[in-house]
């Protein structure tokens, strides 16, 4: 398993819910803490409104589901399958991606501050409008992704590889191009500006 930001373990839990229980009542409530969710089928659901805190998601398919306003915050999500999946403006704040699967996955809008997702292939996801303030994205394949308006001031991007990757009108602050791939990513000239002093270029007017 990833290991989460600063070796901190992933928090207890201390009931396990699987889809049959889900299907029977469990998923009518609004807010779920410290929950171990195994096997859990929400292939096409729909949840808006619903909170998770300090949960676990092993083995959990999210499949076409569309989430808005959902929070899951310190949650671990192991072996999950996010395929053609939608999150409008959903908080994700300290939760941590190991070994799961984002091919087509849309998000909108929300924070997803201190998310973890190292080593993620991101190729088929697109992020936009999203807050990702020192997320781990270490090792993240984002090939041709995009990550338009996203708020990624002290993200951690070494070994990320960017290329081809529509980054327009991020924060690029935390990005160094000497250990993180960028060829033919598209920017802004005002980014271009904040790449220059991240090589340590000075840029002055013509």
């Amino acid at each position: 398993m990833a290991e989460r930001k600063h070796g901190l373990p992933a928090p207890e839990t201390v009931s396990t819910v699987h889809t049959e229980d889900w299907d029977q009542g469990v998923g009518e409530r609004d807010r779920h803490e410290r929950v171990a969710f195994v096997g859990l089928d929400l292939c096409e659901a729909t949840l808006r409104n619903v909170e998770f805190s300090d949960c676990t998601f092993r083995n959990a398919r999210f499949n076409c589901a569309e989430l808005a306003d959902v929070a899951f915050v310190n949650c671990t999500f192991t072996t999950g399958n996010f395929f053609d999946a939608t999150f409008a403006d959903c908080k994700l704040t300290g939760s941590m991606f190991d070994r799961c699967t984002f091919e087509l996955m849309t998000v909108t809008g929300g924070d997803w501050s201190f998310v973890g997702m190292p080593g993620a292939d991101l190729s088929r996801a697109s992020f936009t409008g999203v807050r990702m303030r020192e997320a781990d994205l270490t090792g993240v394949r984002y090939r041709n992704g995009t990550l338009r308006d996203v708020d990624l001031s002290a993200a951690w991007l070494h070994g990320a590889d960017l290329t081809g990757c529509d980054l327009r009108g991020s924060d690029l602050s935390a990005l160094d191009p000497a250990v993180t791939e960028v060829r033919q990513a598209l920017i802004s000239a005002s980014q271009a500006v904040v790449v220059a002093m991240a090589l340590g270029m000075r840029v002055v007017e013509d």
